[in-house]
Parts: C-alpha cells; sequence; structure tokens
C-alpha cells in the first residue's frame, strides 16, 4: 500500500471512532513498555478537564506492527531498556507516521542509545533534531518560552526535545531528560511537589493537542 492508502485508513479509523483514544506502544526488545501505569490515565484526565478533549480514561495498548496503531492520534513509549523493531514493526510505524500519527517517545531514564539505533531504522535519512523553545509544541495550550521542562534530574542534564519531521510536520517527539512520564504518574509514585506535576501534565497537554490538531 502506499501513503495515500495509509493516510485513508487512518482517516477512516478517525471518522468512524465516536470518541478519542490514545494509546501505549508495547515494544520488543525486553525494555519496561508498560512503567508509570499511572501516567496517562492522569494526562488523559488533566486534557478533557483543561484542553476540551473528550479521550477516553482508560489507554489502549497496541503494537507497532498492528493496523489497530492507526486508531489513534497519539501514541506513548517510554521505559528504561532495550527496545527492537522488526520489519513488519517499522513497515507499519513508518506508514502511520507519515499518513498523520504522532508518536512521543519519553525517555524513563537510559532507553537513548537503543533508541537511536531503532530509529535508523525508521528512518534511514532522517535525524532527530532538537526543537527550538519556539517551537509551536512549546505554545500550543501552556506557555513555555524556555521548552522542555525539566522533572527529574536523572544525570543532571539540561531537557531536550528532540524531533523528527515529514516535510513541516513534526511526525515523531522524544523528550530526553525531562521525564515527563514521572511528572505525570500519581503524586505519591514519586512524591514529586504539586507546581513539578503540574508542569508535566501541562507540557503533556500541549503534546497531545499538537499530536490531535496537526
Amino acid at each position: 500500500m502506499n501513503k495515500l492508502t495509509y493516510t485513508i485508513i487512518f482517516c477512516l479509523f478517525f471518522w468512524i471512532s465516536n470518541a478519542q483514544e490514545i494509546a501505549v506502544l508495547q515494544y520488543k526488545g525486553g525494555g519496561d513498555w508498560y512503567s508509570n501505569p499511572t501516567a496517562l490515565p492522569n494526562l488523559i484526565r488533566f486534557c478533557n478537564q483543561h484542553i476540551n478533549t473528550r479521550i477516553k480514561e482508560t489507554p489502549q495498548t497496541v503494537t507497532p506492527s498492528s493496523i489497530d496503531l492507526f486508531q489513534y492520534p497519539y501514541v506513548h513509549m517510554t521505559g528504561h531498556g532495550n527496545v527492537f523493531f522488526t520489519d513488519e514493526d517499522i513497515d507499519n510505524l513508518r506508514n502511520y507516521l507519515l499518513s498523520g500519527g504522532f508518536l512521543h517517545i519519553d525517555d524513563n531514564y537510559g532507553m537513548k542509545p537503543y533508541l537511536e539505533k531503532e530509529l535508523v531504522k525508521l528512518f534511514p535519512d532522517k535525524r532527530l533534531t532538537e526543537l527550538p523553545a519556539n517551537h509551536p509544541i512549546f505554545t500550543e495550550g501552556f506557555s513555555f518560552p524556555k521548552g522542555l521542562p525539566k522533572i527529574h534530574e536523572h544525570d543532571g542534564k539540561r531537557p531536550q526535545a528532540f524531533g523528527i519531521f515529514d516535510e513541516d510536520r513534526l511526525v515523531l517527539l522524544f523528550t530526553f531528560e525531562s521525564d515527563l512520564g514521572d511528572g505525570w504518574e500519581n503524586p505519591e509514585v514519586h512524591n514529586d511537589p504539586a507546581s513539578v506535576r503540574l508542569l508535566a501534565l501541562q507540557m503533556g497537554a500541549n503534546i497531545i493537542k499538537y499530536a490531535f490538531e496537526h
């Protein structure tokens, strides 16, 4: 199937569905794709309350090779360890992204070296590019004039948001040294201050809004 066919599939799933849904990517390789179990439900509630979305409260789980991937305008990926995409995963995931989908990869600490080699397989002719602080994703609903907020220290490096683009559209976002997902979790999980959790949720809402509207 060509790009137009996949775009039609993506749009048909959108048209048939009466409610918005988002999903977690269940990838291979042994990495803990299931980490931060309370993160997306909390983000969904925040978005429904503050940016007028109508997302189903329970996120779905989807594999990179599944046709079901095309049901979701936003797919979240996280973890600490190894990531591996098969050839079938790569073909389907690439078609999903190029036909209108959006993948947000949030490094939960330690997945970057494993991820980078798989992204070369996914887009051999593209590289992760750091997003400037004036990119629209930082102003979609809430203003982040300095770019990606710092939620957890990890290695003490500055937070960075990297992207892969198809023409002018951001199709893949990789958030690094920030750990937004930890900030979305229930307060008792990491004991983050309310102000830090709010920053994480607001940035998450911006990402959801961007994915839905672009």
